[in-house]
């Protein structure tokens, strides 16, 4: 990559940033296309002629978003810990992550993220299943999650739980609870597994 393609790349990524931090705080609607330039220090030519229009802008910056969070639950996944660690992690950084997102925001990405979107939809059955798939299969050998559940029924709980989620009247209802349903959707009713000796 020449010197050129380098700073484009880099100045691409500073709107990027500066989009995300304004969408999170204030929604994708609110914020105007001026303000992103302020906050990147860039003209409003530039992100058009990156972007061509704050819409696009906005599904780039979902993206920008996914590839970023997935890329940090990544590093967690290759983590020499056991994979009770590796949940609570999980649960911790995703309450982490919703105090920091606002309610139209949120409401706006669950939108995006269940209105079928190729990206969206491409990502999570390429990348996102297969890799959680290995997590669930590491989970049941270190013997924290029944062997005898087949990996169907674990994606359709998976899926039960995605479909709930996604529903526009409970979103925000949903990022105000997501410790306590990811420990549910861990862990079951019972709460954390039993000592096994």
């Amino acid at each position: 990559m020449d010197g050129f393609q380098r700073r484009k790349r880099q100045k691409q990524r500073k709107i990027l940033e500066a989009a995300l931090h304004l969408f999170m705080q204030y929604g994708t609607q609110k914020v105007s296309v001026s303000e992103i330039a302020k906050a990147a220090n860039v003209s409003q030519v530039t992100i058009y002629n990156y972007f061509e229009s704050k819409n696009n802008l906005v599904h780039e910056v979902i993206a920008y978003y996914i590839e970023k969070t997935w890329a940090e639950y990544e590093q967690l996944f290759e983590k020499p810990i056991p994979f009770p660690e590796k949940v609570e992690q999980m649960i911790f950084r995703k309450a982490k992550e919703a105090t920091n997102l606002s309610e139209k925001f949120f409401s706006e990405f669950m939108s995006k993220f269940s209105s079928g979107s190729n990206y969206i939809e491409k990502f999570q059955e390429e990348v996102i299943m297969p890799r959680f798939i290995e997590l669930l299969d590491e989970g049941k050998q270190q013997g924290y999650i029944d062997s005898d559940i087949s990996n169907e029924a674990l994606l359709m709980y998976i899926q039960i739980f995605r479909e709930y989620m996604m529903k526009p009247d409970v979103s925000y209802e949903v990022l105000k609870l997501t410790e306590d349903l990811t420990k549910l959707f861990f862990f079951g009713l019972v709460g954390k597994e039993k000592d096994k000796n």
